[in-house]
């Protein structure tokens, strides 16, 4: 895709960060969260759909509260995510409404796509909301939920919301103006990439590096964000939140921050949901042949091609499936539970009722629950 093909995004979702929010002070940086939510709300004018992902809670309460110091424990950071996230919202809405755009508060934690029907459930909500003309405004509930805390889900979050309401663009504004193929706060010399057409193992490595002592994110977490959209089909932009009418000059194509460009094809719904919403259970251990058979022939995974099984799991768990090499290269619905699996495991399917003493299936992941990574 072409950086102009970004103006015909309908639906976009939008994810600032605490540092674009806030001042070194921790706070709220109102000069220029006002000039956000006014440029959000006139793409709203032009009939865009706007979701808003936004951090920020644990920072205002910290400063509402006048802390000298950032929590360092994790019922602190949720007592601080408590008192300020009414805060944040309070101060949206104000802004929102000067320009006569309501709102709505949506807290998600992970469960809320680890479970298929809370994730049809959210799903469902949110584009209500938007067949309403309202602006969800959404974070996770680190209130309630402690290793969102601790690794800064947000951009995750951000790009499961990208997917769960099959988006057309997810921006996600930073302190930083995209992806180098170097850290920039250390290396001058380092480069910006516009495009990335995919995330590389020395990308990640690279990227293993803490954002602001409030913000717990960094580049890896907008990574790991970037590769459920790609493979989503959905296009990604970071860009420097304090760029001058940043969202409107992605939308028209300017070559702002770095653009993660999707594969050209879309997951469906459903599929999205295996491979990056669901809870991962367990593993099963695949060999060569089969693991060709799913990949590149479109095949079931039959028993006879599984040589190990690893985790706890039942019938209708998500599990993983992995090579020889403990590489990951799909997901799906199981048939069958880790037990059975392990009884059944390089038999074939005309053996399974004799080993079981019944045979519900003959495939252990039918080819209509399983999503591949790489093809």
């Amino acid at each position: 895709m072409e950086r102009s093909d970004l103006a015909r995004c309908e639906r976009i979702v939008v994810k600032v960060g605490t540092s674009t929010l806030t001042h070194p002070t921790h706070q709220l940086n109102l000069m220029r969260m006002e000039v956000l939510v006014r440029e959000m709300a006139d793409i709203h004018n032009q009939g865009k759909e706007l979701l808003l992902v936004s951090s920020g809670a644990i920072g205002l309460g910290v400063a509402r509260l006048g802390l000298k110091e950032p929590p360092r424990t994790l019922p602190m950071k949720q007592a601080m995510a408590a008192v300020g996230q009414g805060t944040l919202v309070h101060m949206y809405e104000k802004l929102f409404s000067e320009y006569s755009k309501t709102v709505a508060q949506v807290l998600l934690t992970k469960d809320d796509f680890n479970e298929r029907l809370r994730y049809l459930n959210s799903r469902n909500t949110l584009l209500t909301l938007l067949g309403l003309g309202v602006i969800p405004i959404i974070n996770e509930n680190d209130t309630v939920v402690v290793d969102e805390i601790k690794f800064g889900d947000n951009d995750t979050l951000s790009a499961l919301v990208a997917g769960a309401v099959d988006a057309d663009l997810l921006v996600i504004l930073s302190d930083i103006d995209g992806l180098y193929d170097d850290d920039p706060r250390q290396n001058p010399k380092a480069r910006r990439l516009p495009e990335v057409y995919e995330i590389t193992d020395e990308m990640e490595k690279k990227s293993h590096r803490r954002g602001t002592k409030l913000a717990s994110g960094g580049m890896y977490t907008k990574l790991l964000a970037a590769k459920i959209v790609m493979a989503a089909g959905i296009p990604m932009v970071v860009a420097h939140g304090a760029e001058k009418n940043v969202l409107r000059r992605i939308i028209a194509g300017e070559p702002l921050g770095t653009l993660f460009v999707p594969k050209e094809s879309r997951m469906q719904a459903r599929k999205r949901w295996i491979a990056f919403g669901s809870a991962c259970q367990g593993k099963v251990y695949i060999d060569n042949g089969a693991k060709e058979a799913v990949l590149h022939r479109g095949k079931s995974l039959l028993p006879s091609g599984i040589t190990g099984v690893e985790g706890i799991f039942e019938r209708g768990n998500v599990i993983s499936l992995v090579d020889l090499e403990g590489h990951e290269f799909a997901r799906g619905i199981t048939n069958y539970s880790a037990e059975e699996i392990k009884l059944i495991a390089g038999k074939k399917t005309s053996q399974i009722e004799r080993i079981l003493g019944h045979k519900d299936y003959d495939e252990v992941i039918h080819r209509n629950n399983l999503t591949v990574y790489e093809a």
